[in-house]
């Protein structure tokens, strides 16, 4: 079971035969049991879609572990190893339901999801730095609509704003992933220069949102 030492599992599930199959089902006990804990945060085991959700997640990260064993290092334990890519594995997958049934044209037109200013009221405490805040992101929401293109938009709003995945946003704008990075570097920069000639150095907006 999991008292194997870190060689003798990356041994056992690079070989063949018994000797892997055992260590397979070993590492998929040890990664579903541990699921209900590592994402306690984001869903319970309660929740109607958790076992699915576990049982996806767990046959993709033997299969991401299998496909990279030669990258471990054996700086940690090789259960923690693994069950870090299973949380990662998760966390994507998490993301991409959330937002399965919202299109980039229900994010530009504000109907669907939440708008900033609304997340920004929910989690901030004080009431003057919410103020700040909102008014921080209805300058920099007036320049993105001023300033970029619309592909820059659609893409600096999904992903920066609110914080949809990248690989979604790539797929649903037929994009390749590196295609996006350039798109939304381009984005970035042109709303900097814009924010300096409006007077907004990027030090005082992350001040504003606790990031200075």
């Amino acid at each position: 079971m999991g008292d194997r030492t870190n060689e003798q599992w990356v041994a056992d599930l690079a070989s063949s035969g018994i000797d892997q199959e055992l260590a397979i089902e070993d590492l998929r006990a040890i990664i579903r049991s541990g699921l209900p804990y590592s994402l306690s945060k984001w869903l319970t085991p309660t929740d109607p879609n958790f076992d699915a959700l576990a049982d996806e997640v767990t046959q993709d990260t033997i299969l991401r572990v299998l496909d990279h064993l030669q990258s471990f290092e054996g700086r940690s334990k090789f259960t923690t190893w693994v069950h870090k890519i299973a949380v990662r594995i998760a966390l994507t997958e998490l993301r991409r339901k959330r937002w399965k049934d919202v299109s980039l044209d229900d994010l530009l037109d504000g109907d669907t999801a939440p708008s900033a200013a609304g997340l920004i009221a929910d989690t901030v405490e004080d009431p003057a730095l919410a103020v700040e805040q909102m008014d921080m992101m209805a300058r920099i929401q007036r320049v993105i609509e001023e300033e970029l293109t619309e592909k820059q938009r659609r893409a600096l709003t999904a992903v920066a704003i609110h914080g949809m995945p990248m690989d979604e946003v790539a797929q649903r704008m037929d994009m390749k992933r590196n295609a996006l990075y350039k798109l939304m570097h381009d984005a970035r920069l042109r709303l900097k220069l814009r924010l300096e000639d409006e007077g907004l150095s990027p030090a005082e907006v992350l001040a504003v949102f606790g990031g200075g």
